[in-house]
């Protein structure tokens, strides 16, 4: 790990640090994060977190109208995400202190364990944040997207930014793909598929949609498809929680409907699936190189 270079600084950077944000054009992050397997890594990720009892009743008690706002607000996470990555480090540090300021509001007491918690608590933050960096590096990765492994554990270093920003303590953020191991190892007895995790997987395989999409579009099919290739992109310990574990070729057969999801993204123009802000990030840094 000491040929990876020190973490940027979230409080002092210069004005050509401020341009490139926190990762930049050569990390190891733009390079999957702007790949078409990113999106379903994400969505994959969401599976994941559904399974910490804690994390998943802070979703769930404080998500009233969320069938309402269902769609605005996986765009405004999406938004979040992309802008932590490809905006100016000015941008990113802006938006993840309205988040940080949004969840310091909330808390509540989980059934199942009967714990009191804040939405903020370092190990729920810890948490989600661990379940984004696998999730998103495993999909990348069995999607075919080129990446050694000194490249993947820099792409867990790097993150590690990331974690700083939303208020992770540093200490504990892993910084390899050992180190990321090793905490599912630690953390899986703790985990449980609660009425509340079942309730949000089926909100990610049946969100709410107009009824003219779905009868005069096949927006709904579509969408389910997406949903069960993440579904089954999940380990095998996290199906069997789910009580789905799948069939014994279910691991090929997810690896081969991601590489055709990638492969036919692939052969689109990048606008497909590259977000505004992305295009933006890439056109931030171009025209600052041409300059």
């Amino acid at each position: 790990m000491s040929r990876l270079a020190p973490l940027p600084s979230p409080d002092d950077w210069t004005e050509e640090q401020d341009r490139l944000g926190f990762f930049g054009p050569g990390s190891v992050t733009w390079r999957i994060h702007s790949d078409p397997a990113y999106h379903l890594g994400a969505m994959r990720s969401l599976m994941v977190q559904a399974l910490h009892p804690v994390a998943m009743d802070g979703v769930a008690r404080n998500s009233e109208g969320f069938k309402n706002d269902w769609w605005m607000r996986m765009t405004r996470t999406g938004q979040y995400m992309e802008t932590a990555v490809y905006g100016t480090r000015t941008e990113a540090r802006r938006m993840a202190a309205r988040v940080r300021g949004y969840h310091r509001k909330l808390s509540g007491v989980e059934e199942t364990t009967g714990r009191a918690y804040r939405v903020d608590d370092p190990d729920l933050l810890l948490w989600v944040h661990n379940c984004a960096v696998e999730s998103i590096l495993s999909t990348a990765r069995r999607a075919g997207v080129a990446l050694s492994d000194e490249e993947a554990d820099r792409y867990v270093h790097e993150q590690v930014a990331f974690a700083h920003l939303v208020g992770v303590p540093l200490e504990t953020v892993p910084r390899s793909v050992a180190e990321l191991d090793a905490y599912f190892d630690a953390i899986r007895p703790s985990l449980a598929s609660t009425p509340a995790a079942v309730r949000g997987i089926r909100d990610l395989f049946l969100p709410p949609m107009p009824g003219w999409l779905q009868v005069l579009t096949p927006a709904r099919p579509v969408w389910g498809s997406l949903a069960g290739l993440c579904f089954a992109l999940l380990p095998a310990w996290a199906r069997r929680m789910y009580s789905l574990p799948g069939l014994a070729l279910t691991d090929a057969a997810a690896t081969a409907g991601l590489r055709a999801f990638r492969a036919a993204f692939l052969a689109l123009p990048e606008r497909a699936y590259r977000s505004p802000i992305v295009r933006a990030g890439y056109a931030r840094v171009a025209e600052a190189s041409a300059a």
